[in-house]
């Protein structure tokens, strides 16, 4: 089994939300900014949003970044857009962040810090409908825009082993199954909806899952690898899920036949975007940055030494914006496709 990435749960647990306040932390804005850790990135109508470290938030404009606001101090990992200004950015401390005019300004929705877990992505399928999901199964959604958040637990996703462990705690031990309840899922790293409708995603320990209800339930689908997925994506017909030391899989829409993509690297694949232009890129460790063409064929088509890359989004002029270590860049268009 994996070494779990984050550390042991608190052991009271949160429940529900609690109450924010919404003033911007203090000394955040700093000059280096574009230059700091940032985890995601993404369009929102003509601007892009990127954010990161010490609750970060950029909005890139014809190729200029500007830092604003934000009422929290906590990486945030993930950043999502329903339209040009309805979005949501997610992180450690379970913090949940919204903004209704494209990023310029942000509140808080939810945090609770003595979890000690973080959330990886969120996703919003309506402005009403939301979930945000994270390490050890969390998972939490909304059908009220975010204002209201509740748990949800999905042990349909757990092993058979770990799921009769369980049952036998909740009828001898109600304290010890509240305790392992928030350790056994594996982490949940990343969610997409589907051109379908479906919702896909993945995780910890080759989890590769599948939603038609809206995230209600889940069901496993037949995946042959127990690493660590970090993302997933669709394009090119195809649905492509990646992560830990360069591995990487594709499979037709019924997810069942995953065939492994040769990549010329064996660096961990975090992110993944596709252009305007159809082009899907795969950005990872080590700085690798790859062209995947319409037969699943990988290219290295750039590297930058030593900075691992995260996530990358496309600018309304067709160019193509990494985030990483070191911050954000735009990717030459001499290497784009």
């Amino acid at each position: 089994m994996l070494l779990r990435k984050f550390l042991p749960l608190a052991c009271i647990p949160l429940l529900g939300s609690v109450a924010l306040a919404d003033e911007p932390a203090r000394d955040q804005l700093q000059p280096n900014a574009p230059q700091s850790l940032l985890l995601d990135i993404t369009r929102a109508g003509d601007a892009l949003v990127a954010v990161g470290e010490r609750g970060h938030v950029l909005i890139g404009k014809d190729a200029i970044w500007q830092q604003v606001a934000t009422p929290s101090a906590s990486q945030l990992t993930k950043v999502f857009f329903l339209d040009d200004k309805l979005g949501w950015a997610v992180g450690h401390d379970a913090t949940i962040l919204h903004t209704d005019d494209g990023g310029l300004s942000w509140v808080k929705q939810f945090e609770a810090p003595s979890r000690e877990r973080p959330f990886m992505d969120v996703l919003f399928t309506s402005a009403s409908d939301g979930m945000a999901i994270g390490a050890y199964g969390l998972f939490f959604t909304t059908n009220d825009g975010g204002k209201n958040w509740q748990e949800a637990f999905h042990d349909e996703l757990l092993g058979e082993e770990d799921a009769a462990y369980l049952n036998e705690l909740k009828e001898t031990d109600p304290e010890g199954y509240a305790l392992e309840k928030a350790s056994l899922l594996p982490h949940f790293n990343r969610i997409i909806r589907l051109d379908d409708g479906r919702l896909l995603m993945v995780g910890e320990l080759g989890l590769v899952a599948v939603s038609s209800d809206g995230g209600a339930r889940f069901s496993r689908v037949n995946f042959d690898y127990d690493g660590s997925m970090f993302n997933a994506i669709e394009a090119h017909g195809k649905v492509f899920v990646m992560g830990l030391r360069g591995h990487a899989f594709a499979a037709g829409l019924g997810l069942d036949d995953w065939q492994q993509l040769s990549l010329p690297v064996e660096s961990s694949i975090n992110g993944a975007l596709v252009s305007s232009k159809g082009g899907l890129y795969l950005v990872g460790n080590a700085g690798v940055v790859l062209a995947v063409n319409d037969n699943a064929e990988a290219e290295l088509v750039a590297r930058r030494q030593g900075e691992n890359l995260l996530a990358g989004a496309e600018d309304k002029q067709g160019r193509i914006w990494l985030v990483g270590a070191k911050g954000v860049f735009a990717l030459d268009s001499a290497q784009t496709k």
